[in-house]
């Protein structure tokens, strides 16, 4: 079938202003289940291959194949990572969305489009590119039920073509994509190259974004959230998990199976060295998990806002009768259902908390994937020292989307158990009270199941304990055994991961921000300075409790802001309850909540315009 030239549009007085670099947003909107996650993927390695910084999100749909998805990716000489509002080129595939897409777009962006679409008569300030995508895989895949999902490959030779991306890098990214799938590699290529020789022949370029070749990602690799807490918990030595599937943890689960199948048997008898296990719920996964490691195992669970939920009573438990585990919350949208594939920070106030009666947990907020990997370990430690829950929060723009890394360094430290007594040291000691504060840290020491020794073993009670954890009802058993605990959390504020500080020379105020939203505040800083001339200093959040380094943040500053991904500032409420009374006057709040990634220009513009009023 032949294919006719296709103009760029017939009118468009669209200004060719000086070219830019590496410094673009590109928005493919397709329908879920017709195959764009493999172009997508391959377009955003293209450009990672060609040295310049990248991030991918994707938004994609919770229930079924035919709705509207989109992928961005976001191009940056800056090494900016964070979701931008601002989209500079579309590909403009599903009909349902490509109107509605196209008027969101400034003057002066591109879109490329399947031509049946008739999308140039929408506007005459954006450059239009009209692809017969049909026609052009036709004789690429002769096999009509693989089309639908080759079709998408075409775009990425057409972008390729238009914006300067090297071919052999697309080439290249299939084969990292396909591994040794040759055939699939030369299909998907020869699709791409389809599109790239129908835009070199008919499609002059009309617009002014290009991609050339830098070396800023030398030695980086391309790894989600999910995949580097999975390996965070295997290089913590991790030997039971139980979990549940839930929309956006279920792929840390998955991939630490993986990881421990290949790397946690024993290679003289075959035998697994570890025990996954998916159970029946989230109440059974995390049961489970606390039973592992009350015996003595590193146990783990995953899971999202609703498990959680059903969580709630065992994860009481686990703080009373002291059982260490690690709970990796990969948050979405709530309440209720809420939506299961956006991203939120919702979690944070109800976990502090978590379960009735007087209960405080230590938090985890990493805000890269190098976090999700490192504090990924460090959870397990704290878990065992503190001998407590221990929630690493992640959340599914993280968790479930490409970031751009260094290399994970191999763990040097040994793993710590905390205080574990043996029965050599039971033995010495003379005596064991499982729930005796002997070091006045609020820690007590602990033996396994197992010990071999007759003062070794105590009673787990999730009932009034004393300090032998014998049954009591005494008020002031209750009493010294709550503010033991208390004590606890207070010696944990002095051990957990402290905040990353990056003060000003003559701030105008402070920023305090946690786990993804680092990025959109990094870009933030420098956008206000620019823009505005102020100065800000930031206290990026690791954990909570908080340290005595994020009170004196707040002291040194005439107002902070508090930047969170939820509706109710949840963040803020938990400053507010810690720092100094004179201090609660100066937090004020930068909210952003639509389930979105945040973006650097709601922070921007919502400061300023609170600057300008104070």
């Amino acid at each position: 079938m032949g294919i006719t030239h296709v103009e760029v549009t017939e009118t468009q007085p669209v200004p060719k202003k000086e070219k830019v670099v590496n410094d673009l947003s590109i928005q493919v909107a397709t329908v879920n289940g017709s195959g764009s996650q493999t172009a997508n993927a391959v377009l955003l390695r293209a450009i990672f291959q060609m040295g310049v910084p990248v991030s991918g999100k994707n938004l994609f749909p919770s229930n079924i194949a035919g709705l509207p998805t989109w992928f961005t990716i976001r191009a940056s000489k800056h090494g900016y990572v964070a979701r931008r509002k601002e989209i500079d080129f579309l590909v403009a595939m599903n009909p349902e969305t490509a109107e509605e897409d196209v008027q969101g777009l400034r003057p002066g962006s591109a879109v490329v489009y399947d031509e049946r679409l008739n999308l140039k008569r929408l506007r005459n300030d954006v450059v239009f590119y009209p692809v017969p995508f049909d026609q052009l895989v036709a004789p690429v895949c002769p096999d009509a039920k693989l089309r639908r999902l080759v079709r998408n490959m075409i775009y990425d030779g057409v972008l390729a073509r238009l914006l300067g991306i090297e071919m052999e890098e697309i080439r290249k990214a299939l084969q990292k994509q396909f591994k040794k799938k040759l055939k699939a590699v030369d299909l998907n290529f020869n699709a791409a190259r389809a599109g790239y020789e129908f835009a070199e022949k008919n499609l002059p370029k009309a617009d002014r974004f290009t991609v050339e070749g830098m070396d800023a990602t030398r030695g980086k690799i391309l790894i989600d959230g999910n995949s580097a807490a999975a390996l965070g918990a295997m290089f913590a030595g991790v030997t039971v998990v139980t979990w549940y599937p839930i929309t956006p943890s279920s792929s840390l689960g998955e991939t630490l199976t993986e990881y421990m199948k290949r790397y946690r048997v024993d290679p003289e008898t075959g035998k697994a060295t570890f025990a996954i296990v998916q159970a029946e719920d989230e109440i059974a996964a995390i049961g489970m998990a606390l039973g592992a490691g009350w015996a003595g195992a590193r146990s783990m669970t995953a899971t999202s806002g609703p498990g959680i939920s059903l969580m709630t009573e065992f994860v009481g438990f686990g703080y009373y009768t002291e059982i260490p585990v690690v709970i990796f919350d990969v948050q979405r949208v709530g309440p209720s259902t809420g939506l299961p594939t956006r991203t939120m920070q919702g979690d944070v106030l109800s976990l502090a908390f978590l379960s009735h009666g007087d209960t405080q947990h230590i938090l985890l907020f990493p805000s890269s994937v190098e976090e999700c990997f490192s504090l990924g370990i460090e959870a397990f430690d704290l878990a065992e020292e503190f001998q407590t829950p221990v929630f690493v929060m992640s959340d599914l723009d993280l968790g479930m989307n490409n970031w751009m890394a260094d290399p994970f360094p191999y763990p040097e430290r040994p793993i710590a158990r905390g205080k574990v007594l043996t029965a050599q040291d039971v033995e010495r000691l003379g005596r064991f009270e499982r729930y005796h504060d002997v070091d006045g840290d609020g820690i007590p020491y602990r033996t396994l199941p197992g010990t071999n020794h007759p003062k070794a073993a105590y009673f787990v009670r999730g009932s009034g304990h004393d300090e032998k954890a014998l049954y009591t009802e005494r008020p002031d058993d209750y009493v010294k055994n709550m503010d033991r605990l208390n004590r606890k959390f207070a010696t944990a504020s002095r051990r957990v991961p402290g905040p990353v500080l990056q003060q000003a020379q003559h701030p105008d105020f402070g920023i305090i921000a946690y786990g993804s939203s680092h990025w959109a505040v990094v870009e933030s800083l420098d956008q206000l300075k620019q823009e505005y001339g102020l100065g800000a200093s930031y206290c990026r959040l690791r954990a909570f409790p908080f340290s005595e380094q994020v009170k004196e943040f707040c002291r040194r500053h005439r107002r902070v802001y508090v930047i969170d991904q939820n509706r109710d500032g949840q963040m803020l409420s938990l400053l507010r309850l810690a720092v100094d009374a004179d201090d609660v006057k100066k937090l004020d709040s930068v909210r952003h909540y639509s389930g979105l990634p945040i973006d650097a220009r709601t922070i921007t513009d919502a400061i300023a315009a609170k600057e300008v009023r104070h």
